[in-house]
């Protein structure tokens, strides 16, 4: 995968540059601990070069595969993003600053996959399940949602004695 989504660095002339990239199934399965096995999308690279640094603007458009956190059946979501990056030219490679890196000046090319994934992976929300249907009602998969109820706990509050003088004092208050 290395080369096959980097942008060229060296030698570039100042103005700007507009790179496009199509990512599949075969992007993801580049990152072996990925929880996005399935994807498809395109991205877009636009690149203004200065003496002293580079600007990337990325805009990622797709959908990705993704595990529900409900039901943990398969569903397609959707993923927009646009992200900047700013590329200094430097003595060595350095990246404190997720935004920034620094590249040697003999740089040749910049691989741009892992902050494709990476902004891919920041895209998706935080808590992922199945989007409801036109009725607002959930997707998840029925038989699962049946057995999530089966096993639900309700109605039984077990009070821990260690709170209750703590109570009296708030109670008393």
């Amino acid at each position: 995968m290395p080369g096959f989504y980097s942008i060229p660095i060296g030698g570039l002339k100042e103005g700007t540059y507009t790179y496009d990239f199509t990512i599949g199934r075969e992007f993801f399965e580049g990152f072996e601990e990925s929880e996005v096995r399935e994807g498809s999308g395109s991205v877009t690279v636009l690149a203004d070069k200065r003496t002293s640094h580079l600007d990337l603007t990325i805009v990622i458009s797709g959908t990705v595969m993704i595990s529900c956190d409900r039901c943990l059946g398969m569903f397609s979501h959707p993923v927009e993003c646009t992200n900047r990056l700013l590329v200094k030219f430097g003595k060595n490679l350095e990246e404190s600053d997720p935004d920034i890196i620094s590249v040697p000046r003999d740089e040749n090319e910049l691989d741009m996959a892992q902050y494709f994934y990476e902004y891919i992976m920041l895209a998706l929300p935080i808590q992922r399940v199945h989007p409801p249907d036109s009725k607002g009602r959930s997707t998840c998969d029925p038989g699962m949602m049946l057995k999530l109820h089966e096993h639900e706990v309700s109605g039984e509050e077990t009070a821990d004695p260690r709170w209750d003088e703590l109570r009296k004092l708030i109670n008393n208050n």
